[in-house]
């Protein structure tokens, strides 16, 4: 964009020039990233400072006080020695990429002076690649280069032994908030689970026969909520009915349940206390504590946690909460709307890398407390402790806190039974197909909803999500709408200290909830602030304006989201009479409590896991607050993304404060007074892969669906360093092509500079019956040329062991070829292994290794070793095709003092059956090859690499396919690029112009030619340059027959699979054809003869199996006979009587 040249008005048109300096500030995955320094920077003291005392009863006098903590660079420890490291020499050595966490601690003992030890090393934590305690953070494109890294790498993962990992996002309910929902009972409960450093816990108020209860995991039994309110110092029943309600409905709800207490006999907070207390599943081995303390430290630090209660047993906010769920629960008692949408994502968090390895290492840390807490009382109880305790010797077992990060990550499973957390899938491997399929692993977000569950709720795409998540790019099959992806611009927020917003509340006249008399409690409007209820508000309005300027101004939080739910004034039908009315309340009249849940509520957010995304604000008048002339000096440079957040021209808002908000998509849909805010650009509600496709809004939505899957299988260029890399698989273009309709994303991603297809000028005309059903025909002479030609490269390791003898693996040099056949070891040299550059055939030798006999028993250290003491473990190449050794590592770690890795190389070239894609989810395998001189040609003498059915187009309505074709020709005749953006680029209109300016059909289609008949055709052909992909799948990898091969060792069939050299399954539908057909010889020949044929011999008096013509339970021979059945039936009969069930077989002679 030439700013000096262009109006103001086409400047503002073309704000999604902004989107490269946002992503430059947050970054397409800072998400990951920004939440692992948050973990680094203040979880990890927050953990420290939570448990920052180990106490024992058992010692008097002793205690072990942390601190702090704090992380070193990232290294290793390699035979006694601190190695430092990249991720680059991890992904090669098959190490972990990790820091030390230092800590610094004060050691009490008894009666002798505290002892400071500084630097003492408590674990090693994996770190995040490009994160702020990454060696390559902040480092410029030559700097990464020298690393040996890609400066387009994303970073936001994980390197554990070698092994790319990234932590899938999760989602999750909210924390700290009231969800009211109906049990697996159909029965009304409300449930908030709270989390705080101290603890994670979850309580549930629950409905039994019209009685309300108070249900937690640490209790026997559930405790009638009246019962726990007067433990909290509700006594009397009119303090109670205030915290819930005092109008009619409310009371007669009550009724039963304060009842139930009269009945136990409870009318005082000592008295319930007591009954709790006897009700506690888990009672401490501490005397000195009585029942009545139990209970009241559970009610304080167990039920409702995130409540604060302080060191005076304050329990009025705890019992002013509860009572709110009350009232919630009686409201959708009776009316069933006001039940909470669990599927609404303002009830969402999402769990980032940084809180899920947060509260990995609290298990763990606490966990080595407690083994501290044990070695330090098994010392004392030793008689000889004269020497004193080592401080030192106390950290030897923080090896499990490294273990249990490196176990988790290379896993997934995250089993933590502190929390009641034991998930699997956590992290995954990150997939290296395409650049493409990188970054979106990275972007997306998996549900904890059961896949096997045919349920549409939580796989719908809810209107709440809008803006936040890509509305296209989610997998088929079970998992669709359960795995999702995020969109552009979406941003997850971290946790911000509450505090300071608390006391900037209360500065601005939030009325305390402990100075609330019972009739004001639900007069006038609430502020909750993170789920805890601070009090009240007589102008709620205000106090949001003012809010939202202290952030706009940068006075708070650029991320707290300040929502205002005020909700609809309650029906008289629901509530009968006000006390303070002559008559019913009107609807829509006014009342003291005229909410969804009975009050007015001022939400504050500023807790972790919240989507928002930036937005414009308009001001009252009308303008937008970004003008021309900002956008100007963001283009220049003059400004950054960070300045315009500062200066209160955008905002971040999260999911609940759009309810608040009024958003144009565009300038003309501005109506003064009443539009808050201002889309970017349109194009920021699509994520990254659904941003690849030109022109999606011309699509049908499945086919976007069906690109995003495809994008990330297509082959491309992975990275600048892939030639570096030895990866498991590897699969790269040989001449990838820029495509020639782009769109903005792919300039804002790089994809332009790692491209994943190449542009192929395309017939759309059916030919010769080998393209039907979306099969393609590809010209011979373009795949001699090297269109779609692909390199596939292979990893293949071994190591060296050492075993506990001393005996080792060794290398032995390779035999001298005695046969005239192939030499297996023909690729060796004379070390034992192959070299770079040298051709591998299948089951060729690529490492004369060999193992020791003995590994367990000592051997005399004088004694020679020979090559009789070994024998042979080559490693054979177990690929389907010849392959060239393209490089060979021989390194070492911590575990294995020799890694020898190999990669091969496959050139291959498209094929017959190989799969290729247009970016419009059309795909197709290769029906045909033709030579060119078959191949149809233009009047310019063109000729097509690839023909496609026209029959293709109707039925999958993928229009933005054909327009991507005008304006890829439109391109080619004038040179450049086309912009075939989202809801923008090119019009059809002004590509269509300029085809007919340059002398072709403004519709694309062309005089063609036959090149078998040499006649023209009759119909003009739609023709020109189409971006395609070539994806992984290839027929080389896929086709498998056999005839005879390996058989199970159990049942004697043969093995299933290709990688086994396993047989073709004659399945249950195969074998209802053949039973159709009545094939009975051919059935046997099939399920029996060349499967598992067995002959038994089998006793026609008693029916059972005997052996040798003997039948073992007659003690005869007599009635003996030899049966042909397959071997799973005799296996079938004799698992049948290990069961203790006689299976008899009958015989008659026909």
């Amino acid at each position: 964009m030439a700013s000096g040249q262009k109006t103001d008005a086409q400047i503002l048109e073309n704000k999604w020039c902004m989107l490269p300096h946002l992503l430059k500030l947050r970054g397409l995955l800072k998400n990951q990233t920004a939440s692992f320094d948050y973990f680094l920077d203040q979880e990890l003291g927050k953990i420290l400072q939570a448990n920052k005392e180990v106490r024992t009863d058992e010692v008097p006098g002793f205690s072990l006080e942390y601190l702090n903590i704090r992380i070193g660079q990232p290294s290793a420890n390699v035979e006694g020695l601190t190695t430092k490291l990249t991720p680059q020499i991890c992904r090669l050595r098959d190490m972990t990429y990790s820091a030390p966490a230092f800590v610094d601690f004060v050691l009490n003992i008894r009666d002798k002076n505290p002892i400071i030890i500084r630097d003492q090393q408590l674990c090693y934590i994996p770190i995040m690649l490009k994160s702020n305690y990454c060696i390559l953070s902040g480092k410029t494109e030559a700097d990464l280069v020298k690393l040996g890294e890609c400066p387009l790498d994303p970073g936001g993962y994980f390197v554990i032994k070698g092994t790319e990992r990234v932590i899938l996002i999760q989602e999750q309910m909210s924390k700290n908030r009231i969800i009211i929902e109906k049990s697996s009972k159909g029965e009304i409960q409300g449930t908030s689970t709270s989390s705080t450093h101290e603890r994670k816990s979850k309580t549930d108020i629950i409905t039994k026969h019209g009685k309300y209860y108070l249900h937690h995991s640490t209790l026997s039994d559930d405790i009638p909520i009246v019962v726990a309110m007067r433990a909290m110092n509700a006594e009397s029943d009119q303090d109670i009915i205030a915290m819930v309600g005092i109008e009619p409905t409310f009371t007669h709800a009550m009724m039963s349940s304060f009842e139930e207490a009269s009945m136990l006999g409870i009318w005082n907070q000592q008295q319930a206390l007591e009954w709790i207390g006897t009700h506690i599943r888990m009672m401490r081995t501490n005397s000195f504590r009585t029942r009545s303390d139990e209970a009241r430290e559970l009610l304080s630090s167990v039920v409702f946690p995130h409540v604060p209660t302080g060191i005076n047993f304050n329990y009025r906010p705890k019992a002013l909460f509860i009572g709110s769920i009350l009232r919630k629960m009686i409201i959708a008692s009776i009316d069933p709307n006001e039940f909470d949408d669990k599927d609404y994502y303002g009830n969402k968090r999402l769990e980032l890398a940084g809180q899920l390895l947060a509260l990995l290492f609290e298990d763990h840390f606490k966990r080595f407390n407690d083994e501290v807490k044990r070695n330090v009382e098994q010392f004392y109880r030793k008689k000889n402790n004269s020497f004193g305790l080592d401080a030192k010797k106390l950290f030897l077992g923080s090896s499990s806190i490294t273990n249990g990060f490196v176990y988790a990550l290379s896993t997934g499973n995250w089993t933590l039974k502190r929390f009641h957390m034991d998930r699997q899938g956590v992290t995954q491997v990150l997939s290296r197909l395409s650049f493409i399929s990188c970054m979106g692993m990275m972007t997306r977000l998996s549900s904890q909803f059961e896949k096997t569950r045919k349920i549409s709720g939580p796989r719908s795409l809810q209107p709440s999500q809008f803006g936040m998540i890509c509305p296209s790019d989610t997998p088929e099959g079970e998992s669709c709408g359960l795995v999702k992806n995020f969109a552009l611009l979406t941003h997850v927020t971290t946790d911000e200290e509450i505090a300071p917003i608390i006391n900037v509340l209360f500065t601005l006249g939030v009325q305390s909830i402990d100075s609330l008399s019972p009739l004001e409690i639900h007069k006038h409007p609430h502020v909750v602030a993170n789920g805890v209820d601070l009090g009240i508000h007589r102008n709620p309005a205000w106090l949001v304006k003012v809010l939202r300027k202290l952030r706009r101004a940068g006075r708070i939080g650029e991320f707290v989201s300040v929502f205002y739910d005020s909700g609809f004034q309650i029906q008289s039908n629901l509530y009968g009479e006000s006390p303070h009315s002559s008559g019913p309340i009107a609807k829509g009249g006014s009342g003291n409590f005229g909410t969804k849940s009975g009050r007015k509520i001022v939400n504050i957010s500023a807790d972790s896991g919240r989507v928002c995304r930036p937005l414009i604000i308009i001001k009252e008048d009308g303008t937008s607050s970004l003008q021309a002339q900002q956008i100007r000096e963001l283009y220049l440079g003059r400004r950054n993304f960070a300045d315009c957040l500062r200066e209160g021209l955008l905002e971040y808002i999260d999911v609940n404060e759009e309810n608040n908000c009024d958003i144009a998509l565009y300038e003309k849909d501005i109506v003064p007074g009443r539009t808050t805010h201002l889309e970017i650009d349109c194009l920021s509600i699509l994520g990254i892969c659904a941003g690849l496709i030109p022109y999606p809004h011309h699509n049908q939505s499945p086919r976007n669906t069906y690109q995003c899957a495809m994008g990330k299988q297509a082959m491309g260029q992975i990275c600048y360093n892939q030639n570096q890399r030895i990866d498991t698989v590897l699969y790269t273009l040989v001449s990838p092509q820029r495509p020639l309709v782009k769109t903005r994303v792919i300039d804002l991603i790089g994809f332009n500079n790692l491209p994943a297809g190449m542009n192929a000028i395309v017939g759309v005309v059916s030919y010769s019956g080998y393209d039907i059903e979306d099969a393609i025909i590809l010209n011979k002479a373009s795949l001699d040329r090297g269109f779609a030609r692909c390199i596939v490269y292979r990893k293949q390791t071994t190591s060296i062991r050492i075993y506990p003898n001393q005996y080792s693996d060794i290398i032995g040099t390779p035999p001298v070829n005695q046969t005239p056949h192939h030499d297996r070891y023909q690729a060796l040299g004379k070390d034992g292994l192959v070299a770079p550059g040298e051709r591998l055939e299948p089951n060729d030798v690529w490492c004369n290794k060999f193992i020791p006999k003995n590994t367990s028993q000592n051997i005399n250290n004088t004694q020679m070793f020979t090559i009789n003491d070994y024998i042979q473990s080559s490693q054979t190449f177990k690929g389907a095709t010849p392959v060239i050794v393209d490089q060979v590592l021989i390194t070492s770690n911590q575990d294995f003092p020799v890694i020898i890795k190999i990669s091969t190389r496959d050139v291959r070239r498209p094929e017959l059956g190989d799969k290729f894609s247009s970016r419009h989810g059309q795909k197709g395998v290769c029906g045909m090859i033709v030579p060119q001189e078959d191949m149809p040609f233009t009047d310019q003498g063109i000729c097509p690499d690839l023909i496609m059915n026209p029959h293709g187009y109707p039925s999958r309505m993928t229009v933005g396919k054909l327009i991507e074709l005008v304006a890829g020709k439109a391109a080619v005749n004038e040179g450049t690029f086309r912009d075939g953006t989202a809801f923008k680029g090119d019009s059809v209109k002004e590509v269509c112009e300029s085809l007919v300016r340059r002398g072709f059909s403004y519709d694309g289609k062309d005089h063609l030619t036959s090149g078998i008949t040499g006649e023209p055709l009759e119909a003009f052909i739609f023709f020109g340059p189409l971006y395609y992909q070539k994806l992984k799948h290839m027929v080389v990898d896929k086709m498998h027959a056999r005839s005879r091969g390996p058989k199970a060792m159990l049942t004697r069939q043969p093995t299933e699979g290709r990688s086994r050299d396993g047989g073709l399954r004659l399945g249950e539908m195969e074998k209802d054809c053949l039973v159709g057909y009545g094939a009975s010889l051919l059935l046997l020949e099939r399920l029996m003869l060349s499967s598992d044929v067995f002959y038994i011999s089998v006793c026609n008096q008693c029916g059972l199996i005997g052996y040798k013509d003997w039948c073992q339970h007659c003690r005869s021979q007599a009635n003996v006979r030899s049966l042909r059945v397959p071997y799973a039936f005799k296996l079938l009969l004799q698992e049948l009587q290990s069961m203790n069930v006689s299976a008899k077989i009958h015989m008659e002679y026909y």
